[in-house]
């Protein structure tokens, strides 16, 4: 059976790292994009020269007809999907708490929790037992910061990232017995773009002291822990929360 791989916010960072090593090791990847369509079809172009099965598609997760429309188009590109990963996400300017805008709230859980929401159920649709399918795996990108809280700085990107927690806790035990494990892994600091998306392009750096291990991670050290999740090596782990954080 192919191994069909949809990665969510897939053409930078974790979700690049995650595509690329996936199509080496025999996944034909869907890598979906909201804006950055040159940086998806970089990834298919490089997935496609090591002689892999690629392409590139374009959805907001947090709308839903764009989702629909995004598995069906994977559905008949690539074929019926046994693996996803929740990549796609946003973080946001630091502010306190009582500084924080209902948009900024919203625009935070549409894309972070809804958004996984929505790709996890059409998910499930392919791949249960219960609908037909032959099972598969689902890896949520969470944060650390569900831990920690972002006091001071992201507190609503933590508390959606908890929201995943708990959703990935939950959906692994309803769809235990029917073929699908369902896992996150909850990076720490890692140097990629999404610092400066959120105004702070130097951060991985700043806070590297405050790491046990002194260093930010990399986003390849993150895809190496997404796609041994996704693999039959990791068969038994299904409700599993795995921090990936240098120690922090």
């Amino acid at each position: 059976m192919d191994k069909v791989l949809l990665v969510t916010g897939g053409g930078r960072g974790i979700g690049a790292a995650t595509a690329l090593l996936a199509a080496q090791r025999g996944y034909a990847v869907a890598i979906n994009y909201s804006s950055n369509s040159l940086a998806a079809d970089e990834v298919v172009r490089q997935i496609r020269a090591g002689g892999g099965r690629a392409m590139a598609v374009r959805a907001d997760v947090a709308l839903e007809d764009q989702v629909l429309a995004m598995f069906e188009q994977i559905d008949a590109k690539l074929g019926c999907l046994n693996a996803l990963v929740n990549n796609a996400g946003v973080v946001d300017t630091t502010q306190r708490v009582d500084e924080q805008s209902l948009a900024r709230w919203r625009r935070m859980f549409d894309i972070n929790v809804f958004g996984t929401m929505l790709c996890a159920r059409e998910a499930v649709r392919r791949m249960s037992t219960r609908h037909g399918g032959s099972g598969g795996a689902i890896v949520n990108v969470g944060s650390v910061a569900s831990l920690l809280g972002a006091a001071g700085q992201y507190v609503d990107y933590a508390a959606a990232k908890g929201a995943v927690d708990v959703f990935t806790l939950g959906l692994a035990r309803e769809v235990a017995t029917e073929g699908i494990r369902v896992n996150a892994v909850r990076p720490g600091i890692i140097d990629t773009e999404i610092h400066a998306s959120g105004g702070q392009p130097g951060r991985a750096q700043r806070l590297a002291p405050q790491i046990p291990l002194q260093r930010p991670g990399t986003a390849q050290e993150i895809a190496n822990a997404i796609v041994w999740l996704l693999s039959e090596e990791a068969s038994y782990a299904t409700g599993s929360l795995l921090d990936v954080t240098g120690g922090r």
